[in-house]
């Protein structure tokens, strides 16, 4: 497969309500997508999931277009690629920017996958039909409003609920959501807001039957978390701190955490996630596909990913109707009783409405390869 050239767009999509975290509140999601064509004509879809201030991880979309256009897709010509694993190699040259990797490999898997007659799923190894749907619900204004909101995702069918916690806005919600929801798969997830120092506090939510508690602690750290998680019965899961397949391994050999979650666009692409899946399948590790409020694209990336065999617990994908009022592919996600279906066409499945991105678009470039 030959990539022959690549077309960046930049849209801003407003989100149907804010979404809060410990760290942030998000109206607008600002989002780079990859169009990329070969030279036998299949056109492949990528999405750079990076935010536009860097609350998350330190790329952002500023940096991410930058690093696309004058150092990553330069390295995309040349020889032509036999497999989207070769993605990685070219870029090893380049340091960190994982999200900006990951946006072009995308691409890069999609068109492959497409030339192949594969679905994205089939072509990354994937074996269910049907993934479980789960949904995150932010940082609230109102205990009131935080219950409503769980209700109604309840009611629309999802198997697992995630909510967004952090010092002073922690025990009591859990508390008061077990009440209400006794039977609710449920996770608590703190995007760093806690340090050690606050190891009682965190203790006390292994009264609430958890799923787990995602990344309480630093970013940036295992070593703390090795300590957290043996003071916990609670299962710590790690998202920001897992990088590549080497933090997995890191961190499992520390004790670090009982769950994985998976990004493609924070561990630098599909390749590298589907090395995670591999290692967490070895170690019988429980593993789940997370979410960065991606349009359609990335979506439907993440459906392809969750179809390995050992993704065994509910991710964050959720329908898209979930957050956008209109989304950028045809069909749009969907749930039925709780199940998102895995698309068997060539690629990721999905038409791409280029007339809505057109009408969404900040900035577009088109890049040589």
């Amino acid at each position: 497969m030959k990539p022959e050239r690549i077309q960046l767009h930049h849209i801003r999509m407003r989100l149907k309500q804010p979404f809060a975290n410990s760290l942030t509140t998000v109206t607008e999601r600002d989002l780079i997508l990859v169009e990329l064509v070969t030279a036998k004509g299949a056109t492949g879809w990528g999405e750079c999931v990076a935010f536009d201030s860097p609350w998350y991880t330190e790329e952002t979309v500023q940096t991410a277009w930058h690093m696309m256009e004058d150092f990553l897709i330069p390295r995309l010509g040349g020889e032509p690629l036999t497999h989207p694993d070769e993605v990685a190699k070219r870029f090893v040259s380049v340091r960190g920017n994982r999200m900006a990797k990951a946006a072009l490999e995308g691409a890069v898997w999609d068109a492959y996958a497409k030339e192949s007659g594969l679905s994205l799923a089939d072509a990354l190894g994937g074996e269910r039909k049907k993934i479980a749907a789960g949904v995150a619900v932010g940082a609230k204004s109102s205990l009131d409003a935080m219950l409503a909101e769980i209700q109604e995702r309840v009611e629309d069918g999802y198997r697992r609920v995630k909510v967004k916690i952090g010092p002073g806005a922690d025990v009591a919600i859990i508390a008061a959501i077990r009440e209400r929801f006794p039977q609710l798969p449920l996770l608590a997830d703190a995007n760093s807001a806690y340090t050690l120092a606050d190891i009682d506090r965190l203790k006390a939510l292994d009264d609430f039957d958890l799923m787990m508690i995602e990344q309480p602690l630093a970013a940036d750290d295992l070593v703390d978390h090795a300590r957290l998680q043996r003071e916990m019965t609670t299962p710590i899961c790690l998202d920001e701190s897992i990088l590549s397949r080497e933090d997995v391994r890191r961190a499992l050999e520390l004790g670090s955490c009982r769950v994985v979650n998976v990004k493609p666009g924070r561990v630098g692409g599909l390749t590298e996630a589907r090395q995670i899946h591999h290692l967490c399948q070895q170690h019988g590790i429980p593993l789940w596909v997370g979410g960065m409020l991606e349009s359609g694209i990335a979506r439907a990336h993440n459906i392809a990913l969750a179809s390995l065999p050992h993704v065994t617990l509910p991710g964050d994908i959720s329908a898209s109707s979930r957050y956008w009022e209109r989304d950028i592919i045809d069909p749009e996600v969907s749930i039925d009783a709780g199940f998102i279906s895995v698309p068997t066409e060539p690629g990721i499945g999905f038409e791409v409405d280029q007339e809505l991105i057109r009408h969404l678009c900040v900035r577009t470039s088109a890049c040589r390869i």
